[in-house]
């Protein structure tokens, strides 16, 4: 008589533990949440794009006596323009955060001056003709740089 010796797991083993596989592999992709995870990048990236614009043209103006590049200085104070080389009336009002002018402000004097390695756009709907960056000159010297399609209800704008 001969002893038969099958070794292996049963179908049912298997499934149970694929099944078990698929269970936590769910639980871990709901629990990380990847959809949020990629707005939380690109706010970030936004507000170290306004951050580094708003250094560049404090930069700029330090190095020349208080003034700022003839682009930002020939802005009307207190009012709110998309930063891109669009033109004059080349920029919608489509930005969510500010109501702005129909008129971009370029800011390529900062990346000709070295202030800027170019002028950063927005990770999702920028392109260089409309940044969705937006930028407004105060009437005490300071400037207003912020983001206008910023995700996930978050506002993103610094003031120097």
């Amino acid at each position: 008589m001969q002893k038969s010796s099958n070794k292996g797991f049963t179908l049912i083993e298997l499934l149970i533990v694929i099944a078990i596989i698929a269970v936590l592999a769910a639980v871990i992709f709901v629990a990380l949440n990847p959809a949020q995870r990629f707005m939380d990048a690109r706010n970030a990236r936004r507000q170290t794009d306004v951050e580094n614009v708003a250094s560049a043209l404090k930069t700029y103006q330090v190095d020349n006596d208080g003034s700022y590049p003839s682009a930002v200085s020939g802005l009307t104070a207190a009012l709110f323009y998309t930063i891109g080389t669009n033109g004059v009336a080349g920029c919608d009002t489509g930005c969510t955060a500010k109501t702005t002018q129909a008129g971009c402000v370029d800011l390529a004097a900062l990346v000709t001056g070295g202030y800027l390695g170019s002028v950063p756009m927005d990770p999702t709907t920028g392109t260089a003709l409309k940044t969705d960056y937006y930028l407004s000159r105060n009437t005490n010297g300071t400037v207003e740089i912020g983001a206008c399609d910023a995700e996930d209800g978050a506002s993103i704008s610094t003031v120097r």
